[in-house]
């Protein structure tokens, strides 16, 4: 089972430090090197590993201090290589790679960008979304289309209702207020918005949830057909 730290990075990104039963770490998306380098010296640990899910800079500005401190493997989409800092090993779908002990499964979310990856760790029930699932929301389309982002948040969809999901920002409470006006009368939606609320007031993180919750709860992961996420996705850019 993988252990997982939030870190705090820029005005509202998060980056997630993984340690593992073997001793192994890893971060995925440091958007900047300065708070992981201090979590990890407060926990004593080097960095084996820096996992990018896209290029975007708030997710990897801090892969070539972190690569040149502890000489940690950088691993990104194969299909952005060329666009993120110090890509030592570029990855695609359905792979596996051994993070340590750990089985980590790569799986390929277009949409938010195109070469945009999740990864999902199945023993541990653990997935990072990046910037392509949000709780109570989804990344915007910056590079791929409606039809892409849909067929991905349908990949997630399909995991297992327990798999607890670290995205790449903290946008929920905002996001619950979006999805209230579409589903006014959900009442675990309204139920949500109460306990995200109250978090938000304690100074603590909303994330992670789990994938069952998102579902009774996320208008994206609850649109029936392409068409219905296309005008949900719209609306929420003008929200």
């Amino acid at each position: 089972m993988i252990e997982v730290t939030i870190i705090p990075v820029l005005k509202d990104n998060y980056a997630y430090l993984i340690r593992l039963g073997d001793g192994t770490s890893a971060v995925v998306d440091p958007g900047e090197a300065a708070p992981v380098i201090e979590t990890l010296e407060r926990l004593g640990l080097k960095l084996d590993y820096i996992l990018n899910t896209h290029h975007h800079g708030d997710h990897t500005a801090g892969n070539a201090a972190l690569k040149e401190k502890y000489g940690a493997l950088v691993l990104a989409p194969e299909t952005e290589r060329g666009r993120i800092p110090a890509v030592d090993r570029g990855l695609r779908e359905g792979e596996i790679f051994m993070l340590g002990g750990d089985a980590m499964h790569i799986i390929e979310t277009p949409g938010h960008t195109l070469g945009a990856l999740c990864f999902h760790f199945p023993e541990s029930r653990v997935l990072f979304t990046g910037d392509t699932l949000f709780l109570m929301g989804c990344g915007r389309l910056f590079e791929g289309t409606p039809a892409q982002m849909y067929e991905s948040l349908g990949k997630i969809a399909a995991l297992p209702d327990e798999t607890l999901i670290y995205c790449g920002h903290e946008y929920t409470v905002e996001a619950t207020e979006f999805c209230l006006s579409i589903e006014p009368d959900n009442a675990d939606l309204k139920r949500r918005q109460i306990e995200e609320r109250a978090k938000e007031a304690r100074g603590e993180p909303t994330i992670p949830a789990t994938l069952a919750l998102e579902k009774k709860t996320n208008v994206f992961l609850r649109a029936r057909t392409l068409e219905e996420f296309t005008a949900y996705r719209e609306k929420r850019n003008h929200f």
